[in-house]
């Protein structure tokens, strides 16, 4: 049995290698934007556009069977992995990690649309944002006059935007994880009083909110989307491999 595995997480790449070390034949796919990973089952990179499209893809690869492992903001390819499994007539489930919750002390101010946050965020002087790629439009409403007067923002990515930067944006190149001491000198060393970030759960990234805690600053999270169901869900990266092999093995 083939399985295709839509990756691009930590955690993707955990199962990757547990299913593949059970016997399961794994085919990885990953968008190829930040880096490649070292796995021992075929990877392909870049989408399915190359192959003609995934339903194309399945068919050609001899899929039998989706796990969506993809990051829980990548909402568009887990629609696109549903409707295509549906038109396949093969399983597609899907493992998500976990959102952080609030603790005490949190200042979290949820929001639900990018449209929304020149407002929310313009009495700040110095904006954080690690929420990932930020398109120019959404670059240049957060630097418009007026927004917030001689307000910077910081933008962390793992890639260079391909857009230029308004003067009063930084990029910031780095990938995660994160430790505790490097954030709070980073938060320290800008003056950092406001965070914007996704509700994207792990270990990686989390301290930048335990640093805003610490410091009683806000923090402005996008909600995540909601997703079409998958034919089974986990939050449990155990419970998500034992599950697919034993499905994988009775289908073999």
């Amino acid at each position: 049995m083939s399985l295709l595995l839509l990756g691009g997480t930590a955690e993707a790449k955990r199962l990757a290698r547990t299913l593949q070390q059970r016997g399961i034949d794994v085919i990885y796919s990953v968008a190829g934007l930040v880096r490649q990973p070292q796995l021992d089952c075929r990877v392909i990179s870049g989408g399915f556009t190359q192959f003609g499209g995934l339903p194309r893809f399945i068919g050609d690869a001899g899929v039998n069977a989706i796990l969506d492992a993809t990051h829980p903001y990548a909402s568009n390819m887990s629609a696109t992995a549903v409707a295509a499994a549906r038109d396949c007539g093969i399983a597609l489930w899907r493992y998500q990690r976990p959102a952080w919750q609030p603790r005490t002390g949190d200042d979290w101010r949820e929001f639900d649309d990018w449209r929304e946050l020149p407002a929310l965020t313009g009495a700040y002087r110095v904006v954080f944002f690690t929420a990932g790629r930020l398109s120019a439009e959404l670059a240049a409403r957060l630097a418009a006059p007026g927004t917030g007067k001689g307000q910077r923002q910081l933008l962390r990515t793992a890639t260079c935007p391909d857009f230029t930067l308004p003067e009063s944006m930084t990029w910031i190149e780095d990938i995660g994880p994160f430790t505790l001491d490097a954030e709070r000198a980073l938060f320290e060393r800008h003056g950092i009083d406001a965070l914007v970030s996704k509700n994207s759960g792990g270990d990686a990234t989390v301290a930048k909110l335990d640093v805003a805690r610490e410091q009683g600053l806000p923090v402005f999270l996008l909600r995540r989307p909601r997703l079409p169901m998958a034919e089974r869900e986990f939050a449990d990266l155990d419970s998500c491999a034992d599950f697919v092999s034993a499905r994988c093995a009775v289908a073999v």
